[in-house]
């Protein structure tokens, strides 16, 4: 019987044990009741544990704006008690957020996986009553707790890293290729710090934008091992791993002033500070390096977009009933969250009585702290040519989803385009106008006969010039039959023209250089490149890879040096905007490597034909 009640009792502790971690494991959600319009506030989500991953705020409703933040804050103890030892974790994700106008707004739950489970936090209610007073764009800061002011030093006492010092956290320590990451660099004072400069270096592997912060730095406290701090976001960066492995991002020195109080002024230190009772102290703050563990895409599908994060796609035609010649535009809109500025851009299956025009392309995205969110619009022009009922199949679009961790094709709906015959109104004149310019009136007067003999039909030069007239006419339309021939063939009429389009390209590319403009060089580089090949392959350049212009190249007999050139030129041009030292250097190499490669390429297959 003991033994039974002995189970009963270890069974209960443990059903106590279990409900105690779910309990620590919670979300709590943290926000005033109240606030003012004109008023920042924190939204605190608190976690009893370690273990979180990927934490995701909810959606913040219009009304409310945020100004700052995710930044985490660590919370860790460790007691003894009775020869018991106990230990506690916690991690807080905090925002400052804005109150534009008078209202009751419902903030959605956040989600975080934790312990490898998805767990959810309660929704928040905050309501905004009254009007923005203040018109110096730099809201009040709302605390429930506040805490005194940096405390002015001394003159000469030190200041520690205890002090002053930033912290800096990734949202996400370990990703896939292309997937976003934000960086936020935080500052925590006990000092009057006044001034605060850095910069982020030059990344190797990152694409990186930096997320627009309010240049009114705002305050809040933060208890960070029991002492209130006075803290602030100072940056944040939102990036996109171009790499996979083990990528460092460096520490980063920034320079701060600290103002102290002099109580024994030096008049020679007196003279440079305008005698006041207060000195400005240089002090210089490391930030800490992170290192991010990025993962490479699993094996991708043949239309991969390079997209990855969370998308949708979605299209509209302007008119689906035209005649002959009327234009017709075709709206593709992908958006979501995630690297929409780096997508290719879809294909469209148009029919061939279609002739089409390159696409103008609207960006609509902005940064925040979840990435680039937003839309990219594609409008296509068309114009059908013949009449009849033509289909626009569907345009399916592929990405990586980073929350279901697997490809995912969307596609749009098809349309259906009547096309009546033309009416060619705008290709006739008017009677009348013909009339005052075809038909002249008989001119009267005196008249001259002029001798048969003296006709120039018939003689020796008439059937000279006639015979003259036939060869050039024969000789004409053997040119011109030979040169429709040769047209007809499209594959040798792309490969002809792929090397004068790569070179019109890289004369553009070497203006940008010399202007300095990075980023439209290196797009117009890699367009060189990717069109050359895809001319002289006869392959679309969105089923293009690295792979395959490797085994087409040397099924024209193309040596493997030369090969390696030539993808050693993409590879130098999409590494290079992100190779640090100087631009102009890396710039003149990119060209340079994009030159030799396409001259040698065009060289090799021209002697081997």
């Amino acid at each position: 019987m003991g033994r039974y009640f002995r189970y009963i009792l270890l069974s209960v502790v443990c059903l106590l044990g279990s409900m105690t971690v779910a309990w620590a494991q919670r979300i709590a959600v943290s926000v005033p009741s109240h606030v003012s319009a004109g008023e920042n506030f924190r939204l605190a989500y608190t976690i009893n544990t370690q273990d979180v991953e990927d934490f995701r705020a909810g959606n913040i409703p219009a009304g409310l704006e945020v100004i700052a933040g995710p930044y985490t804050s660590e919370q860790s103890s460790y007691q003894i008690s009775n020869g018991h030892a106990s230990s506690s974790y916690s991690i807080t994700f905090t925002y400052t957020l804005y109150a534009e106008k008078a209202g009751t707004y419902n903030i959605p739950p956040a989600h975080a996986r934790v312990n490898g489970k998805i767990m959810r936090s309660g929704g928040a209610r905050v309501t905004v009553t009254g009007a923005a007073h203040n018109t110096n764009s730099q809201p009040r800061m709302h605390e429930d707790n506040p805490a005194p002011g940096p405390r002015m030093r001394q003159a000469g006492s030190s200041i520690t890293g205890k002090d002053l010092f930033i912290k800096v956290s990734a949202n996400k320590r370990r990703v896939h290729e292309q997937e976003p990451i934000l960086l936020t660099y935080k500052v925590y004072t006990l000092v009057d710090l006044t001034q605060l400069e850095g910069k982020m270096p030059d990344l190797t592997g990152f694409h990186s934008q930096e997320v627009k912060l309010p240049q009114q730095k705002s305050f809040h406290v933060e208890n960070v091992n029991g002492r209130p701090y006075r803290c602030v976001t100072w940056s944040q960066y939102v990036m996109y791993p171009q790499m996979t492995g083990s990528l460092k991002i460096p520490p980063i020195t920034f320079k701060g002033i600290v103002v102290e109080e002099n109580r024994s002024v030096d008049p020679f230190e007196a003279f440079f500070n305008g005698g006041s009772g207060y000195v400005e102290v240089h002090k210089n703050i490391q930030a800490p390096g992170l290192t991010i563990q990025v993962d490479p895409l699993p094996k991708k599908p043949a239309d991969f977009s390079g997209g990855v994060g969370k998308f949708n796609i979605s299209a509209q035609i302007s008119k689906t009933e035209v005649k002959a010649g009327d234009p017709i535009t075709l709206r593709v809109v992908i958006g979501g969250v995630g690297n929409l500025k780096l997508l290719k851009q879809p294909t469209v299956n148009f029919p061939k009585d279609f002739d089409k025009y390159d696409p103008k392309v609207t960006d609509k995205t902005r940064l925040t702290a979840n990435g680039v969110e937003g839309n990219m619009v594609y409008d296509f022009l068309v114009v059908p040519r013949n009449q009849g009922d033509f289909t626009i199949p569907a345009v399916s679009f592929t990405y990586y989803d980073t929350q279901a961790n697997a490809y995912k094709t969307l596609h749009t709906q098809a349309f259906t385009v009547h096309v009546a015959k033309g009416d060619g109104k705008n290709q006739s004149a008017s009677y009348e106008e013909q009339k005052e310019n075809d038909i002249r009136r008989i001119k009267t007067g005196d008249t001259e006969l002029i001798s048969a003999d003296d006709f120039f039909y018939g003689s020796t030069g008439y059937w000279c010039w006639l015979a003259a007239l036939v060869a050039a006419f024969v000789a004409l339309l053997i040119i011109f039959r030979r040169r429709a021939i040769e047209n007809a063939d499209v594959v040798k009429v792309r490969g002809k023209k792929a090397n004068k389009i790569a070179r019109r390209c890289l004369k553009r590319a070497s203006r940008l250089m010399f202007q300095g403009q990075r980023d439209r060089f290196y797009d117009e580089v890699l367009r060189a490149l990717w069109g050359y090949v895809s001319n002289k392959l006869n392959i679309p350049v969105e089923k293009l890879s690295r792979e395959n212009i490797s085994e087409n190249l040397a099924s024209h007999d193309v040596d493997s040096e030369t090969i390696g050139k030539f993808i050693s030129a993409l590879d130098e041009c999409e590494m290079a905007r992100y190779a640090p030292g100087d631009p102009a250097g890396n710039m003149e190499r990119t060209f340079n490597y994009a030159m030799t490669a396409i001259t040698e390429i065009e060289n090799v297959m021209k002697k081997r034909k």
